[in-house]
């Protein structure tokens, strides 16, 4: 588990990533009551929010956004497995900092996270729903970032401030609650199954057939949901994937294009190179 903390100006920047060979529980809780937004990279790892005798369980952690106000009473445990490993950028501010955030921030804080702001318990969660494609690269970037120093601080600046806004644009425009509670479920059930089949996807008329959704709602929806179409989706899915294998050293170029689904070295190589700037044989 490694567990960076960064403050820029009234902000406290949190990365935590964790990578297992076994089962780690780990938790945590903060010092100060705080408002804050979890972005989850990769894993789907387990989450447990605990507090005074009440418990939140969260699974479907992957490409989440989760707004939320905790006091010091609130425990946040983390269950990770070679499964699921751990990405988590975390960005708090406390609720007396608020009127002192450059610009005019902390009206925007009072106007969209109401219920944050003024809390009503020791946890309270506020919106929360899977980031944009531009959310989720930004988020992929910070765990890939290379800088030290005074540039690794003026790297989080801007990637901070850039993601907050995409944050608080999602909520503004009501992009979180166009589909309807059951199909959610059922697109999220499609998401699973892409994720859990990297190698040997279903088509799209049989992913359609197994969460009991048309095709053209199919399309439509995900798309609406997660911001990218159903495919291109499954395409990020399987380069991320591959880059964790190699990064950590679990797995060669060759290989983790296997394992993804690329029968093509060249087309893996090539479609890497497109998403993240360079070749999957120069990841150190």
């Amino acid at each position: 588990m490694t567990r960076d903390f960064i403050d820029i100006n009234d902000f406290t920047i949190l990365v935590e990533e964790a990578f297992s060979e076994g089962v780690t529980i780990d938790a945590c809780r903060f010092d100060e009551p705080v408002i804050a937004v979890a972005f989850y990279g990769s894993g789907n790892v387990d989450l447990s929010v605990n507090y005074k005798n009440k418990e939140k369980q969260f699974q479907q952690t992957k490409g989440l956004a989760l707004s939320f106000y905790a006091d010091d009473n609130v425990e946040f445990v983390h269950t990770v497995s070679p499964e699921k490993p751990l990405r988590c950028l975390l960005i708090a501010t406390s609720i007396r900092n608020l009127d002192r955030l450059p610009n005019d921030e902390g009206e925007i804080f009072s106007s969209l996270l109401n219920e944050l702001v003024n809390p009503s318990d020791h946890y309270v969660e506020g919106p929360k729903f899977l980031m944009t494609p531009e959310m989720d690269h930004i988020v992929d970037s910070v765990f890939n970032m290379k800088y030290v120093g005074k540039t690794k601080m003026m790297f989080f600046r801007s990637q901070m401030t850039t993601l907050l806004s995409h944050f608080f644009g999602q909520l503004a425009s009501g992009q979180t609650e166009k589909i309807n509670a059951t199909e959610r479920e059922k697109l999220f059930l499609a998401k699973d199954i892409l994720v859990n089949n990297l190698d040997n996807p279903p088509t799209l008329s049989e992913l359609s057939v197994q969460i009991g959704l048309n095709t053209y709602n199919l399309k439509k929806n995900f798309k609406e949901l997660f911001g990218t179409p159903v495919f291109k989706y499954l395409q990020n899915e399987r380069l991320k994937t591959a880059h964790e294998l190699i990064s950590s050293e679990n797995a060669t170029v060759q290989e983790a294009a296997w394992q993804v689904g690329y029968d093509s070295l060249g087309s893996f190589s090539n479609a890497f190179e497109k998403k993240y700037g360079y070749r999957p044989s120069q990841i150190k």
